[in-house]
């Protein structure tokens, strides 16, 4: 349908700064210029072009929004196109409102009633907050149609053909008491009032926030611009402002302290195209702010990346990100604050707080910070599934690469606009997963392209690789990595695609961080066709994958076993504790209803009452997860624990504490699989079992030893299942969501695990944790394999906390490696033989051994080391 010839429309290619401006205005609009109580006006004349509408503003999505020519610009014809001020919001109260934008619209548009641009008023999300409104939130629309008329909520007004210039000026005038109007003014000083129904604009419809809108459900070309906004004004005594909800052109910054080298990353909003930006770092030092690296803008993550050598500071160093911005008016500067803080290597406890997974149901989640704040870690783990697919509503955008860089980039903002003050004063490690680069599931296989020939979902990820362009993985993995500690090996995998597993020490606790997907077979390449995949599950209900010990099957690669074989002899750096941290765990947690062929059902199984126990479930074989391929599950767990090593993972939307078991149960070492933030996909464990009414939270009887699908020996310690808890909403809180906090105690040498729910205050419920928790293992619980054999005591003098390696003279292999509490111990063997044991002292690098120790059935005698 085209439009009606009597709506004239100016094309905006030939947009200049000022043009179709209405200037001056008419006098009954230009009261909101005279008003005492002006609480916010645009200033896009300031900026030059560029992909952002600046600071006060969060446009849905990102990718549709730019400043051209001074000029707000909408650069689609698409639905509920939004650009909200972010500064100033409407009170429920008694009092005025008035705000006004001149509009510049597009020609051509197709003319229809549901096609409009204007103002929308009283914006409120699912939570009380300026940003769930901005991305969520919903409102009263008053706006101009293409089809020629004037759109007030649900009712229509015909607009006089005189006022249907190039240009208009919409302005809204609430007053409570008296008629409150909407007035459209041309150029040349025509004007028509409209009032508008006392039911629309009562203060409690009213509040909330106001936002720009452009709407088209009709269109021939969706990718067309639909109009340019400018001289938006908010006035009146219903209003609010904060210039503290502005968000960037810094958005936030994250980064770690490991063995001297800060390395931090900043998170900037695209004003990379602005000519003569500078960016630098800054310190805090004896009080004044010492500049110590410069940055430039990535093009297309829009980070900014610093690293400082040779870090001495013991005590908390204040540190902000300095943008110099030349603006038409003069340089504008901005900063991002945070700290430094020092390295816990003097402190007993060094404590963790570990997330993952978080969709948008809670967004802005404004209890995590909070109440994560009590528990005063010293370090953050986000271990995957940032933000999904969803978030923020409209999907994803695939291409072309700088628009779905765009699409990536509103999605990583509202990340850190939701948790950018538990990693301000702290280091933090985040590492992507699936959802991060825009996966359902991913077997990596080294880097390579996916086929998405036969489509975007399951068949694309049942074809090994990666989906998206390799520059665009990059791009993520640089927003989300590139402050980590440096790779182990930097070679890039297929298609350049970076890698960035590596090493973290940090206050006497080595971290491991692995990257799970990228070196793993996709199931449907290395299982006989029988087997039926879809997705990574098997519809064979005759296949027995138990029976399927695929060695050709990888899992984390060659390269990252071989750097686990040096992680675990590598105590450097007075190293007293290992963990390792992965994006998901070495087994399957989760049970799924009898008649289930996949986890698509997951969303809509039932969530209990708390304290019953669902029938009718069996174990299943999640192929996402890393209890499968089964012998490459068996190399990685054999591997940490060879140093004792903890597992810290997420992903599994089940929180779960385990013990892992290759050859006999609780022969490995424990793992944390932490809650969701926010849980799209509410996983459960219900293993069939014979007097479920016995079951209560004091002995659960879903703990104990387990097979989980693909045959894995796993023994299960605590599960936070979902459970009905009356809080609202109930998709946020009653899918079992929260976070994990874990305690490594260097001197006595365990490990405390934690598990929160997300609605409960830890400061006035401090035992509110879910059922099983909290959980305290020993260092050396963490290789639970039985002895076979044991060597005499090792006693070892003039060192403190040394390093001992035992080693089997008969293979020359590492039996395991631990950094001893004190200067005694009794080394468990798993063989009769002799043994070379050999001690290294942490801080020196001095090294002492003794060869040929003989096994025996107990300990016997002392072996002195000095």
């Amino acid at each position: 349908m085209k439009r009606r010839k009597s709506l004239k429309i100016m094309a905006l290619g030939a947009l200049t700064p000022g043009a179709g401006i209405l200037s001056p205005l008419s006098e009954t609009v230009h009261l909101l210029d005279k008003t005492t109580n002006l609480h916010f006006e645009s200033d896009w004349q300031k900026w030059p072009d560029m992909d952002w509408v600046g600071p006060e503003y969060w446009g849905n999505r990102l990718q549709d929004w730019k400043i051209e020519a001074g000029n707000a610009v909408c650069q689609l014809s698409a639905p509920n196109r939004t650009l909200h001020c972010l500064t100033t919001q409407v009170k429920p109260a008694q009092g005025t409102l008035k705000t006004s934008v001149d509009i510049k619209i597009a020609q051509d548009l197709p003319s229809s009633d549901d096609n409009y641009i204007g103002i929308r008023l009283g914006i409120k999300g699912k939570f009380d907050d300026y940003r769930s409104a901005a991305v969520h939130g919903k409102g009263t629309d008053i706006a101009i149609t293409t089809s020629g008329k004037l759109k007030i909520a649900d009712q229509f007004v015909t607009i006089d053909k005189d006022l249907l210039t190039d240009d208009v000026t919409l302005a809204i005038q609430i007053a409570d008491g008296t008629k409150s109007k909407v007035l459209l003014t041309s150029p040349d000083g025509k004007l028509q009032e409209v009032n508008i129904p006392k039911n629309i604009i009562s203060p409690t419809n009213l509040a909330g926030n106001v936002a720009l809108v452009s709407s088209f459900q009709e269109t021939s070309k969706a990718e067309a611009i639909s109009a340019a906004f400018s001289n938006w004004k908010i006035a009146g005594s219903k209003l609010a402002s904060c210039s503290e909800h502005e968000y960037g052109p810094i958005c936030f910054a994250q980064y770690t302290l490991h063995k001297g080298i800060l390395k931090l990353t900043g998170q900037l909003a695209p004003v990379e195209k602005i000519n003569g930006y500078q960016v630098v770092l800054q310190l805090k030092i004896d009080g004044q702010w010492k500049d110590v690296g410069n940055s430039t803008i990535d093009p297309l993550s829009r980070t900014v990346h610093f690293r400082h050598e040779q870090w001495i500071y013991k005590t908390a160093v204040p540190y902000r990100i300095k943008l110099t911005l030349p603006l038409s008016e003069g340089q504008q500067e901005y900063h991002y604050d945070g700290s430094i803080s020092p390295l816990p290597e003097e402190q007993q406890k060094v404590k963790a707080a570990v997330f993952s997974c978080n969709c948008d149901y809670g967004f802005p989640d404004v209890e995590v910070p909070e109440y994560v704040r009590h528990h005063h870690p010293d370090l953050a783990f986000f271990v995957g599934d940032q933000f999904y697919e969803s978030t923020g509503g409209f999907g994803i955008q695939k291409s072309p690469v700088d628009k779905a860089a765009l699409d990536y980039l509103r999605k990583w903002m509202m990340f850190g606009w939701s948790y950018r003050e538990t990693y301000r004063h702290i280091p933090c490690a985040i590492i992507p997963d699936d959802h991060d680069v825009y996966h359902g599931n991913i077997w990596g296989e080294a880097g390579k392209a996916a086929d998405i020939t036969k489509g975007w979902g399951a068949p694309a990820q049942d074809s090994g690789g990666y989906k998206m362009e390799p520059r665009w993985v990059n791009m993520v993995q640089k927003c989300q990595t590139s402050h980590l500690p440096d790779p182990y090996d930097p070679t890039p995998v297929q298609h350049g695609i970076e890698v960035y597993y590596t090493d973290w020490v940090f206050g006497g606790i080595s971290f491991a961080i692995l990257e799970d997907r990228k070196w793993k077979s996709a199931p449907k390449h290395v299982l006989p066709e029988e087997a039926d995949i879809w997705n990574g599950w098997i519809r064979n209900p005759d296949f027995d994958i138990k029976k399927h010990r695929v060695k050709k099957a990888t899992l984390l690669g060659n390269r990252q076993l071989a750097f686990l074989d040096h992680w675990a002899g590598d105590w450097t750096g007075e190293v007293q504790m290992k963990a390792l941290v992965s994006q998901t765990i070495f087994n399957t947690v989760s049970t799924l209803p009898a008649e289930a062929m996949d986890d698509s059902v997951v969303p809509k199984m039932e969530i209990p009452q708390l304290g019953k126990y669902v029938s009718g479930d069996k174990i299943n074989g999640d192929m996402d997860s890393n209890g499968w391929p089964q012998v490459g599950r068996d190399k990685a767990i054999e591997k940490i624990r060879k140093c004792f090593a903890f597992h810290i993972a997420g992903d599994q939307h089940l929180a779960s504490f385990t013990q892992y078991g290759v050859d006999e149960y609780g022969d490995g070492g424990f793992a944390f699989a932490g809650p969701a933030l926010n849980n799209i996909w509410p996983r459960r464990w219900w293993p069939p079992i014979s007097n479920p009414q016995e079951h209560s939270l004091d002995t659960p009887l879903y703990n104990g030893n387990y097979e989980d699908g693909f045959g894995n020996k796993m023994t299960v310690k605590a599960v936070a299942n979902p459970r009905k808890t009356g809080v609202e909403p109930a998709i946020v809180y009653d899918r079992a969501t929260g976070y994990g906090i874990i305690t490594f105690d260097k001197k006595a040498r365990t490990i405390t695990t934690e598990c929160w729910p997300k609605y409960v205050d830890p400061s006035k419920y401090p035992n509110g944790q879910y059922a099983g928790w909290p959980i305290t293992i020993q260092q050396e619980d963490n290789y639970g394999r039985k002895a076979a054999a044991w060597l005499p005591e090792i006693k070892v003098n003039g060192m403190t906390n040394p390093i001992m390696e035992v080693i089997e003279e008969a293979t020359g292999e590492r039996v395991y490696c631990i950094s001893l509490n004190g200067n005694t111990f009794t080394p468990k063997v798993f063989s009769k033989g002799t043994f070379t044991v050999r001690i290294k002292d942490g801080d020196t690098g001095k090294t002492r051994e003794k060869k040929g120790i003989k096994a025996s059935l107990y300990p016997k005698g002392t072996v002195m080391l000095s």
